[in-house]
């Protein structure tokens, strides 16, 4: 795993996609690592180099161009990406950091808490206060306009003055606008989490704790599975009442996303450790709850890895895969959550510590490029085509596989001792 995360991931991606032209961090390579024409970037692409970069400048001090692109990455998102007029971080920019127009509101929840996390991070490691101060302005700014103050959690599509996108008649019934939801609530915690480790603010923690209570008592489906989209209100997003076709046209909205959830059983451990109320029983068994449901009806028995998508459909008594690709960041995130659940129950019939092992082979086997190094999209057993799929865009950097593999090799490091 050393080996694999130095030479096939940090080395690949570092210190080429450090964009000297322009700053920050450029996205867009194909399948053997080249570099493609159009470098659009975006907050949370630039936010997670940032965050890599500071946390492998921690791990591999001797190498001072790790500390050197994560402060890159810091002036970048200062002097570019935030903005001067309103405040928060846009979404989507050009190449040189010009803002565009995005589809679905200029700015993000899930993007500005990434921001938080990056500089968060690159402050624990260069005592860089303006880093520590833009991650504290960025909170403010999402208290001010995002924080939801009557009903608890945070709006996820902004406009550019910061006003809470909503859904009116016209809204198309697939798109997310003006819903809350897991994704951003469980990054929100993840950045409140490295935040707050750096900066003890009460404000900081009493919102902390607030995602925590969130995600595992309401966004949690009693089952063990997210629920991925609420109304304002927090009236679940569901269409198991309409037709398959219909459930399906909509799937994006409602389904269970097995990837999400071994993430968010290690995020809500992680977060509990931060409040200092780690290994809460409460907290354990329903991430184990998390864990189990995803082993139980996502999970590839003959080969290993979690499938990407399932649904209840009513009247049907077990959940019906309906996307069986495995992408790549749900399979790193099954690595560290199956490890991290092996050591608090190295005993459970789910055998967490063997799916850890058959994960890690299915990984080297069929994610892992050895010949041009990085993670293919998806796990080519299934999909064969991501071979030559591209390597990098703005969805897909280094901080899942990165975040997994690290964890993991200090797991085992502690075990072995």
């Amino acid at each position: 795993m050393k080996s694999s995360l130095e030479k096939e991931l940090l080395n690949v991606w570092y210190p080429k996609s450090v964009d000297t032209s322009y700053g920050g961090f450029l996205s867009a390579f194909a399948f053997d690592g080249t570099r493609l024409p159009g470098q659009d970037k975006m907050i949370v692409t630039q936010a997670r180099h940032v965050w890599s970069n500071a946390r492998a400048a921690e791990i591999y001090p001797e190498k001072i161009y790790y500390l050197e692109s994560a402060r890159r990455g810091f002036l970048f998102l200062r002097d570019h990406c935030w903005d001067k007029q309103y405040g928060g971080f846009p979404s989507e920019y050009k190449q040189d950091g010009t803002t565009k127009a995005s589809g679905l509101g200029d700015k993000t929840a899930y993007g500005n808490a990434f921001a938080i996390y990056g500089l968060a991070a690159y402050y624990r490691v260069s005592k860089d206060t303006a880093a520590l101060h833009l991650a504290i302005k960025t909170f403010q700014w999402l208290e001010m306009h995002s924080h939801d103050a009557r009903l608890l959690g945070y709006f996820q599509h902004l406009d550019a003055k910061g006003r809470p996108v909503q859904r009116t008649a016209t809204t198309s019934s697939l798109a997310e606008t003006g819903y809350k939801d897991q994704n951003s609530s469980i990054h929100l915690l993840e950045a409140f989490t490295e935040l707050y480790g750096v900066w003890p603010d009460p404000l900081l923690k009493k919102r902390l704790r607030e995602m925590f209570v969130l995600i595992r008592d309401r966004i949690t489906d009693p089952k063990g599975h997210l629920i991925l989209f609420f109304t304002p209100d927090w009236k679940p997003v569901s269409y198991r009442d309409s037709s398959e076709q219909c459930i399906l046209a909509h799937h994006y909205l409602d389904h269970v996303s097995f990837g999400h959830d071994v993430e968010t059983a290690y995020l809500l451990l992680e977060a509990a450790d931060a409040l200092g109320i780690k290994d809460d029983p409460l907290t354990l068994r329903k991430a184990k709850r998390m864990m189990d449901h995803a082993i139980e009806n996502g999970w590839d028995s003959t080969v290993g890895g979690f499938y990407d998508e399932g649904y209840y459909f009513r009247g049907e008594k077990k959940i019906r895969i309906i996307h069986d690709s495995k992408n790549w960041w749900a399979q790193a995130e099954g690595l560290n959550a199956l490890l991290m659940m092996a050591g608090y129950f190295p005993n459970d019939p789910h055998q967490y510590f063997a799916k850890f092992q058959q994960l890690w082979t299915y990984t080297k086997l069929y994610l892992i490029d050895h010949q041009w190094g990085d993670w293919y999209p998806g796990g080519i057993d299934k999909e064969p085509f991501q071979k030559t799929a591209d390597k990098g865009n703005v969805w897909k950097g280094s901080y899942h596989n990165f975040r997994s593999l690290q964890n993991c090799i200090q797991r085992l490091s502690a075990k072995s001792h």
